[in-house]
């Protein structure tokens, strides 16, 4: 995957750039964009740790957008059961991947038609948070 992509249940940019430069740029670029970074999961030391395995870098950063987060809320209180919005950096192919989910796709489990409005805001953010990674 070169550029960016857009996938079933997220959008994803490959970029020619190091896995920690990726990270810091994501952390920067989704504040920019109105999100704060709530958890971040490094998976290679987390598979290490508890299966004594190697994988590739893989941080997976949890991310949220309170007024958002607040609109959806409102109109789903289950909807916590899905938050964060995750996002996800790791190498592949001797490239960096960063990717977010598809905040629509995920609200579509809840057949409640009035997260659509939110959702989209939430990708639109999503999107030009992983763009501006690579800009």
């Amino acid at each position: 995957m070169i550029g960016s992509q857009t996938l079933a249940y997220g959008y994803a940019r490959s970029l020619d750039m190091p896995f920690d430069e990726v990270v810091e740029r994501a952390r920067e670029a989704l504040k920019a964009q109105g999100f704060g970074v709530l958890c971040e999961i490094d998976i290679k030391e987390k598979l290490r740790e508890k299966l004594g395995v190697e994988f590739r870098n893989y941080k997976i950063l949890g991310v949220c957008n309170p007024p958002l987060a607040y609109e959806a809320l409102q109109q789903e209180l289950n909807l916590g059961l899905l938050l964060p919005c995750n996002v996800v950096v790791y190498e592949e192919g001797g490239r960096t991947v960063a990717a977010a989910v598809d905040a629509a796709k995920m609200m579509e489990v809840t057949g409640n038609p009035a997260l659509a409005p939110t959702a989209e805001k939430a990708n639109e953010l999503l999107k030009r948070a992983i763009d501006a990674i690579g800009a």
